[in-house]
């Protein structure tokens, strides 16, 4: 049984690497193999070549604080409105119905239609790409919340009603504890639609971070400087979800996955 534990974790911590390779390999393939032209895919090594370029020089640690603070903030502050505000749906029908309707229409609203407004209500700094990044998951997880906490178990309500417990006891004591798995799973998804409105947010006026030199070399047809971009996204995307998952298995250790 020992022997068989151990090899499903080794085959779970390996996969993802097989993975990986097959991607690098196809990448390879296509590059060094001359089947598709540096312009459309540039090699392993050019974009190698422009991660040590910009590591030496310091451009790119630059560029990637400015992109993960700016996704950092304006979640950040996504996450301290929704979490009271979705609590708050779950346990008021009269405070769902009034904000409900906004937040459903609001969400629907493309988030780069909003980018004008942005620009003339908070002018062109980093407050405007803040505001973009807390657009774009904000109405997302005030409603990802609601429904997370909804989900709670009525009689673990009724229980604590039963033994004496204030709203508020029940909201401290029993709601947010047996909620907070959840809840954490619901900011790892939303931390990462945080990264995928950071181009929209450097769009405008930004003269750093990886948006922004993607975007920049958009013009120049830099497909490697391109492509380094989207990979050190990528990379700190996925470190971030390991932070999340690391910091939900400290505070709610009892929480099980299905895939776990």
């Amino acid at each position: 049984m020992k022997a068989l534990s151990i090899r499903k974790f080794g085959g779970a911590q390996i996969l993802p690497w097989i993975t990986f390779l097959a991607i690098a390999v196809v990448w390879c393939v296509l590059s060094y193999g001359g089947l598709v032209g540096p312009l459309f895919v540039p090699s392993p090594t050019a974009v190698f070549d422009k991660i040590t370029s910009g590591i030496r020089d310091g451009s790119l640690l630059q560029n990637c604080w400015a992109s993960t603070r700016r996704v950092m903030v304006g979640w950040f502050f996504s996450a301290l409105v929704a979490l009271p505000c979705g609590m708050l749906m779950a346990g008021s029908k009269r405070f769902t119905s009034l904000i409900q309707p906004v937040i459903e229409f609001v969400r629907y609203l493309p988030v780069v239609a909003l980018v004008p407004l942005t620009i003339l209500y908070l002018g062109i700094g980093e407050t405007q790409k803040y505001m973009v990044i807390w657009l774009g998951t904000f109405f997302q997880l005030v409603l990802m919340v609601c429904d997370t906490v909804s989900s709670v178990d009525k009689n673990y309500l009724n229980a604590a009603k039963t033994l004496g417990a204030g709203k508020w006891q029940v909201y401290k004591e029993v709601i947010f504890p047996a909620s907070l798995p959840g809840l954490l799973d619901d900011f790892r998804l939303t931390i990462g639609w945080a990264w995928t409105y950071l181009v929209v947010a450097e769009m405008v006026a930004a003269s750093e971070g990886l948006g922004y030199i993607i975007l920049k070399s958009q013009r120049f047809l830099a497909t490697d400087v391109i492509f380094m971009g989207l990979l050190m996204i990528g990379l700190i995307g996925l470190a971030t979800d390991f932070l999340l998952r690391l910091l939900t298995r400290i505070l709610v250790p009892w929480y099980k996955r299905l895939s776990d």
